[in-house]
């Protein structure tokens, strides 16, 4: 699999951008860090079995959850990038679709306590953007994201457990 992004054509899907009212760092620190990672990221009540971050440039990441029905949900990938705390570039691949990999940026930016999270990924081609046609359970990731990190703050805007 060739991990050089620039044989990556624009053929995007951008998400909505998000806000979470959590100071940037620790956004970052809750996209990147297994310990953190294993509470949000399976959607619905899928199960995560898997969670390996190895956040440097070169380095990968690996993660699995498990749906109700017993389907296994594997999604790896290698750092390109990283520009702590505002941007992570990374190969994405959904293992289910294995024509469908791509090149995700993630930008965040902080203003007044919010942080924005706009997330894009880069296909190959149409084939593997086709995949892109159902974002529910991306949709709950990230709702169940916002939830996580509110539980990380409190009211006066204190950050634990990081």
């Amino acid at each position: 699999m060739d991990r050089q992004s620039s044989n990556f054509r624009v053929i995007s899907r951008l998400s909505p951008l998000e806000e979470f009212d959590a100071p940037i760092e620790l956004v970052f620190d809750v996209l990147t860090k297994p310990e953190h990672v294993r509470n949000w990221f399976a959607p619905f009540e899928d199960k995560m079995t898997v969670c390996s971050i190895d956040l440097r440039v070169g380095g990968k990441y690996h993660m699995v959850f498990v749906t109700d029905d017993g389907t296994e949900c594997s999604f790896r990938g290698t750092y390109l990038e990283i520009e702590r705390p505002t941007r992570i570039v990374d190969t994405w691949l959904f293992e289910g679709w294995p024509d469908a990999e791509a090149v995700e940026t993630v930008d965040l930016h902080e203003t007044d306590g919010v942080t924005k999270v706009k997330m894009n990924l880069a296909f190959r081609d149409q084939a593997g953007r086709d995949h892109m046609t159902k974002t529910d359970g991306h949709e709950d990731s990230w709702d169940k994201m916002e939830d996580y990190l509110k539980s990380l703050v409190d009211p006066s805007g204190t950050v634990s457990g990081t």
